[in-house]
């Protein structure tokens, strides 16, 4: 059977994700699989050296309740046309999708938020490494034009800037 495999993380980014993941499914008449990527605090080693099996047992149940809650404010009351299936595994994000998105015939789906200089520095690109190490189709999703105007007015507030009306008019 035919997937769309795409991440979900909740960002406002990831919602075009997941959208373009359930339009893709629906062309292509594919499943559409969710993939929440999840590990304990600490990353590897603080799960080997202080958390017990029942702090495991309630990171992996907060996973499940967060991919319920990326998934409800992406679609919410309205069904993506698609047969959607949820998934949530330990591990770091990239490794995570490409695991599960194993087959040649499925089509991996990430967001492609802006990478400045610090945040690749901080994280590494979810996409990139899917790009390197996937081996089915990868597709990319920018994020929405609205998102840069957001970030740009959420800025504008942080640095107390004042607002010109002028830019709001054609």
């Amino acid at each position: 059977m035919r997937r769309v495999v795409v991440g979900a993380t909740g960002t406002p980014g990831n919602l075009s994700a997941l959208h373009r993941a359930a339009a893709e499914a629906r062309v292509r008449g594919a499943v559409m699989l969710a993939v929440l990527a999840w590990q304990p605090p600490g990353g590897g080693l603080g799960s080997r050296h202080g958390l017990g099996p029942s702090a495991l047992a309630e990171c992996r149940a907060a996973a499940v309740e967060r991919l319920r809650e990326v998934l409800d404010t992406a679609f919410g009351a309205v069904h993506p046309g698609v047969a959607l299936t949820g998934l949530t595994v330990r591990g770091t994000p990239g490794a995570a999708l490409v695991d599960v998105a194993r087959e040649a015939e499925d089509l991996l789906v990430v967001g492609a938020g802006s990478r400045t200089v610090l945040r690749r520095l901080v994280r590494p690109s979810v996409a990139r490494y899917c790009f390197a190490h996937a081996d089915c189709p990868v597709l990319a999703v920018p994020p929405s034009p609205l998102q840069a105007d957001l970030e740009s007015v959420h800025r504008r507030n942080v640095w107390r800037v004042r607002l010109d009306l002028r830019e709001l008019t054609p």
